[in-house]
């Protein structure tokens, strides 16, 4: 039995995590947290009564394996701290922390030997994409990258987006040269990583898209993929608490896992 708080619990993505655990019977929900809310009363929001309520961490005195965040960019790093200072292994698939703040936590995992695991993207086929995107990367000196997502997405570029290119450049070896007499007064161009451009799209009726496109001499390679519905990040999630369960570092990407 594997026992779980959950960050960001009245979300999108932090209702699709409660009713993964409830529909298992190998997990236990023990506590929510989510600093806005004011009512600590579980049933209000269709818990059992025995699951307890926080808006502050401070408050949480309880003990558990795993910490789900599917909080904000502003709340993320502090809860992550939170669980790994209090030995509970952190799942986090809160996106927008920086490459310091992550690496702050991994040092404080390794201090105290707390397994967990910094996932831009629980989705198996973003996963997968990043993959083959890295594997493509070694046969193109040039990509870009295009994320779609909901127009509620705090964050941009996506999380997703931003380790897409980050796996891309790794990969290639060197930054990547653009047109030196390109003008772009409106920054039309997208954001820029080492050279290869990401392009941010915030539109109601998306979820969760991607898609790296390279280009060589003659030719052109897309690869894509889609999420129709957040329930597909669970099966993200499940591998997660299994795996964080038997190690003792803190990870960053699915990917490690696949």
């Amino acid at each position: 039995m594997i026992s779980a708080i959950v960050s960001g619990f009245t979300g999108a993505m932090g209702q699709k995590v409660l009713a993964m655990l409830q529909a298992d019977a190998q997990l236990q929900l023990v506590g929510v947290y989510n600093p806005s809310v004011t009512d600590l009363t579980p049933t209000t929001y269709g818990l059992e009564p025995t699951v307890l309520v926080f808006n502050q961490l401070e408050q949480i005195t309880i003990g558990a394996d795993v910490w789900i965040d599917f909080s904000t960019p502003g709340g993320a790093f502090a809860n992550t701290q939170f669980a790994i200072e209090h030995g509970i292994r952190p799942v986090i698939g809160t996106s927008g922390m920086s490459e310091a703040q992550i690496a702050d936590l991994k040092r404080l995992a390794d201090q105290r030997h707390v397994g967990g695991i910094i996932a831009a993207n629980f989705g198996v086929s973003a996963v997968l994409m990043m993959k083959f995107a890295q594997l493509a990367a070694k046969y193109f000196a040039h990509a870009e990258v295009v994320e779609y997502h909901h127009d509620d997405k705090l964050d941009a570029p996506s999380g997703t987006a931003l380790n897409t290119a980050k796996l891309i450049y790794d990969a290639q070896g060197h930054d990547e040269s653009g047109n030196p007499r390109e003008q772009d007064p409106l920054g039309a161009r997208g954001g820029d990583y080492h050279g290869i451009k990401i392009h941010a799209i915030r539109l109601p009726g998306f979820v969760a898209d991607e898609e790296a496109i390279f280009g060589g001499p003659g030719e052109t390679l897309t690869i894509k993929q889609s999420t129709t519905d957040r329930t597909s990040f669970m099966t993200g999630v499940r591998l997660a608490l299994d795996a964080v369960m038997t190690r003792d570092e803190l990870i960053v990407g699915l990917e490690q896992l696949i």
